[in-house]
């Protein structure tokens, strides 16, 4: 009696023709793969981190979301004494209270998506050890959350703005507004190129994590955000204040609101230029970092 058996390696031929991956992770990558396809197809668990962020923040505070508006207006409350008052700097026609809490409001938001994705990996290291997912997905979701957080800010402004204009009988609603979201886009967008950068090069240099927490604060007085760029006419360090790629965004957010100032589009356009600058050499490093930060993080 002959027994017929199948060859192992025909069943194993067979057994791969029905075999069907979900996802394939390759040790070795392109320079240029920046994995962007990636992040698309993660739009939900980016979502999910999104919340995350939003919720945990404040989970166990007693006043919550309103922590964003006690900060813009005590800080407001700060910069009209100290630099309204005892400083006495010109505020181009703006009601004062306005014009610092419309800087505040924007640099809030440049600050916290700066300093947040900055420590992306060295905050994540326990997560990215375990499962895999885009690790730009993070950062990502961190520039969203604080999206809500400038939301509720500028909604504060608004309603600032109403009262004062109802009082003095001025405010200007026009075409300029439509700026506001471009506005809000590229400093997002300068906060996340910079912040991936010093996040990857923190993966090495913790150094950058001390610096990272004074050096905000040190850039707020190189943009005006407590001054308007006119006032710094004829002054020998102008330049360093203008070339900031942060200046024409806070001049031309205060221009969008209050029609006021000058703005030209070709501080703006290197403002952009300069953030997409930053975005693609932010992507290009962090898509090197993360390949073999475990093992140095």
């Amino acid at each position: 009696m002959q027994t017929q058996t199948t060859p192992a390696l025909a069943v194993g031929d067979r057994k791969s023709d029905h075999e069907h991956w979900d996802e394939i992770i390759r040790p070795e990558s392109g320079l240029f793969d920046l994995k962007l396809r990636e992040v698309w197809r993660y739009r939900d668990l980016l979502m999910l981190f999104v919340k995350r962020d939003f919720i945990a923040q404040y989970k166990q505070t007693i006043l919550g979301p309103v922590w964003h508006v006690i900060q813009p207006v005590f800080t407001t409350i700060m910069f009209l004494l100290v630099f309204g008052k005892i400083a006495n700097i010109p505020t181009d026609g703006i009601h004062p209270t306005l014009f610092y809490m419309s800087g505040i409001t924007i640099w809030s938001y440049f600050s916290a998506c700066l300093t947040a994705t900055s420590n992306t990996f060295v905050a994540n290291a326990g997560i990215f050890g375990k499962v895999y997912f885009p690790r730009l997905v993070i950062p990502l979701s961190t520039v969203m959350s604080n999206m809500v957080k400038f939301g509720i800010q500028f909604a504060l402004l608004l309603c600032v703005m109403g009262w004062i204009g109802f009082r003095t009988g001025h405010f200007y609603f026009g075409i300029n507004w439509l700026l506001v979201p471009v506005l809000m886009l590229m400093m997002g967008g300068l906060g996340l190129g910079l912040g991936i950068i010093i996040s990857s090069l923190t993966t090495k240099y913790r150094d950058f994590t001390v610096l990272i927490g004074f050096g905000v604060q040190l850039a707020m007085y190189i943009t005006p955000v407590a001054y308007p760029l006119s006032f710094l006419e004829g002054k020998s360090y102008k330049t360093f204040v203008a070339i900031n790629p942060l200046t024409p965004v806070v001049e031309a957010f205060r221009f969008a609101l209050f029609d006021r100032g000058t703005v030209s589009m070709a501080s703006l356009g290197y403002s952009f230029g300069f953030m997409i600058v930053a975005l693609f050499l932010g992507m290009l490093i962090f898509s090197k970092v993360e390949r073999s930060f475990m093992d140095t993080v």
